[in-house]
């Protein structure tokens, strides 16, 4: 009997190391995680979302007239906008950001998600701070090598700034630490993204809306769909397994519902649904 609850254990042990090792090597090489680094956040360092729904894609839009007016002496602001949406897997969300018509000078330009909504009159100061739910701060400036250490709203901090002298600008990545689910402290859904100069003044500015809603059921966390006694990966077929499903981050906790390997082909399907609305919400960033 010692024997084996030893052995139960060890394989217990060795399912939780391999699942959270695949979640490190899931995140793309910009976003890969690092054990070491100091803890910047007063709430400690950001922690990856999981469970964002699929499908959904919010869009921040930029306006015809800048804030700062002095930026288009002659007319017009920067055109294009940023969208997000979650990866199909509800882990990490995946930003597109095209922008033409960009400032002539007062690079390299800084972007990020703040926390309050644009009003009509289009007040780019009234977004107030940076998307920060850990109160890191804004210094020491962000090292996006650790981007875990970041404020979750500094996207140019981890991603990269734009540089002087393009008028066009594009990139594509994947963020682990903001999110489409709402409630959470991470979501951006109903909050803005401002354009600044190097120097920080507030160029332009834009609200995200959602402009699609995804389609099916919401995916369980990744740690949430496991063997009941081994940690092992979601079932392939094999018989006479148990899966134990635990309600997702957010939701009212309740009893652990075990359900036999025929209905995995529920969770098959789900995942099957989840790849579809990613790809029709990747339309939008085309």
């Amino acid at each position: 009997m010692r024997l084996s609850s030893g052995l139960s254990l060890v394989l217990a042990a060795a399912g939780s190391q391999v699942a959270a090792q695949t979640t490190l090597s899931s995140a793309p090489p910009s976003t890969t995680l690092t054990p070491e680094g100091p803890v910047t956040g007063k709430l400690g360092n950001a922690t990856v979302v999981e469970n964002n729904p699929p499908g959904v894609v919010y869009q921040a839009t930029f306006p015809d007239a800048p804030f700062f007016k002095a930026a288009y002496p002659d007319g017009g602001n920067i055109k294009g906008s940023v969208t997000a949406v979650a990866n199909p897997d509800g882990i990490g969300i995946m930003f597109k950001v095209k922008w033409s018509n960009l400032p002539k000078a007062g690079g390299p330009f800084l972007y990020h998600i703040h926390v309050a909504p644009i009003p009509d009159d289009g007040n780019c100061t009234a977004a107030l701070a940076h998307l920060d739910p850990f109160v890191r701060g804004e210094d020491p400036a962000c090292n996006k090598e650790l981007p875990q250490t970041c404020q979750s709203g500094d996207l140019s901090g981890k991603y990269g700034t734009i540089p002087e002298g393009k008028d066009e600008f594009e990139a594509s990545y994947v963020d682990l630490f903001t999110s489409t689910t709402e409630g959470l402290g991470s979501f951006f859904g109903n909050r803005s993204i401002v354009f600044h100069y190097a120097n920080k003044t507030r160029v332009s500015c834009a609200n995200f809306v959602k402009v699609a809603s995804g389609e099916g059921p919401s995916h369980a966390s990744t740690e949430s769909v496991c063997s009941s006694t081994a940690g092992a990966a979601k079932p392939t077929g094999a018989s006479n397994l148990t899966t134990t499903l635990t309600a997702p981050t957010g939701t009212s906790p309740s009893a652990p519902t075990h359900v036999s390997v025929a209905a995995a082909t529920g969770l098959r399907a789900t995942a099957a649904a989840g790849l579809i609305a990613f790809a029709a919400a990747i339309m939008f960033m085309l």
